[in-house]
């Protein structure tokens, strides 16, 4: 069995309301997907972005390889990348659209699921929390406490709101406001997007310290190490953060500093499926938590659930608990064509968590015909 042929979509949708948070405001959800064929007729999926750069240089050296060989392809495209330092950004996000389309494709020819080639299921379902709680034009108080008190009814034990997109003051008002809506049950977490430098941070940590807040993502800027520890050195809550870097090189000095409590590799840009393994592994031996960060379509909302489904308890515990020692996984809940109908059957939870797939691979279906129908 050797690849054949491999193919992007770039995929887009329009959103009804658009929604912001401290980096922006969009307008339309977009992601990449790639489709690997093998010359026997196999297909495996994929999703990152950076379709010309898979095009141009990462197809090319793939094509007629076999698709089992995963670390041996792996490190193929990453050393075609490393000597000028350019597995980052984009070029990490390639590699990962690519590594998860191969172990789609090694669970389809193994007829096995990709939690049993990563080593078999230590839980049949993850825990998962709603995020959503953006900014929208006229939300608050009504429409976001609203959308607050709906994830409730839904089930979701835990949800995450954004700061760092209005003042101190007006966030501040939100987040309380979200919390005396949702009661002292419900995990509550805030995001800030790289939004503050850690002065600022510190304030508003600080001001929300009395709320029990389960953590405080991306505080600042995601490449400042000791901005990061200076913000977890000064509050109490847990500070969470990585969900923009690519590669173990990347993670390594913030889980070896302990400049996270809590780390949020992206299966969809650190490096795929192989890449993402060996980062949960090196935080699990550092004592730092794994709580996913997924934003995208169901073929990455799969491929994080078969991998969160073999991380070991963090540390290990008689009655392991999600937030506690059990990975939590983001379950996106903002508008988005593209996560709800790129798949006959959508991803949903129950009783805040989602069941891992059984089939083989990443046990989906793509629907091609939605494919080209939200292809640019």
């Amino acid at each position: 069995m050797k690849i054949a042929t491999i193919e992007t979509f770039d995929l887009t949708c329009p959103l009804g309301r658009p929604f912001g948070w401290s980096q922006g405001w969009i307008e339309q959800r977009n992601t990449t997907l790639v489709k690997i064929t093998t010359d026997d007729g196999l297909t495996g999926w994929g999703e990152g972005a950076a379709s010309d750069l898979i095009n141009n240089l990462l197809a090319p050296l793939l094509i007629g390889q076999d698709p089992i060989d995963r670390n041996g392809l792996w490190e193929r495209m990453f050393h075609a990348l490393y000597n000028g330092n350019n597995a980052v950004g984009l070029a990490g996000s390639a590699v990962s659209a690519l590594d998860i389309a191969l172990w789609d494709l090694a669970g389809k020819a193994t007829n096995l699921p990709v939690s049993a080639l990563l080593g078999g299921k230590i839980r049949d379902k993850v825990a998962v929390y709603a995020t959503g709680l953006y900014y929208t034009e006229g939300e608050f108080p009504d429409r976001l406490l609203d959308e607050a008190r709906g994830y409730v009814e839904m089930g979701f034990k835990g949800m995450k709101t954004k700061v760092g997109g209005l003042s101190l003051k007006d966030d501040v008002a939100r987040v309380r406001a979200l919390r005396e809506t949702i009661g002292p049950d419900i995990s509550l977490m805030i995001d800030a997007n790289e939004g503050y430098n850690a002065t600022t941070a510190i304030r508003l940590g600080r001001e929300l310290a009395d709320l029990d807040l389960v953590w405080f993502e991306e505080p600042v800027n995601a490449q400042d190490l000791d901005a990061y520890l200076e913000v977890k050195a000064a509050l109490p809550m847990a500070i969470a953060g990585g969900e923009n870097l690519r590669t173990r090189y990347e993670f390594k000095p913030y889980l070896t500093q302990r400049a996270y409590d809590i780390v949020q590799p992206d299966i969809m840009h650190c490096g795929g499926i192989t890449e993402m393994a060996r980062i949960c592994a090196m935080a699990n031996a550092c004592g730092i938590q794994v709580n996913p960060h997924v934003w995208g379509s169901p073929v990455m909302i799969a491929a994080t659930l078969h991998l969160a489904a073999t991380l070991p308890p963090c540390p290990p515990a008689r009655n392991a608990q999600p937030y506690l020692q059990e990975p939590v996984m983001e379950f996106d809940r903002t508008p988005s064509v593209i996560r709800e109908e790129l798949c006959a059957v959508p991803f949903d939870q129950e009783e805040s968590f989602i069941q891992v797939p059984e089939g083989p691979g990443l046990g989906i279906e793509v629907d091609e015909t939605v494919v080209a129908r939200l292809s640019i």
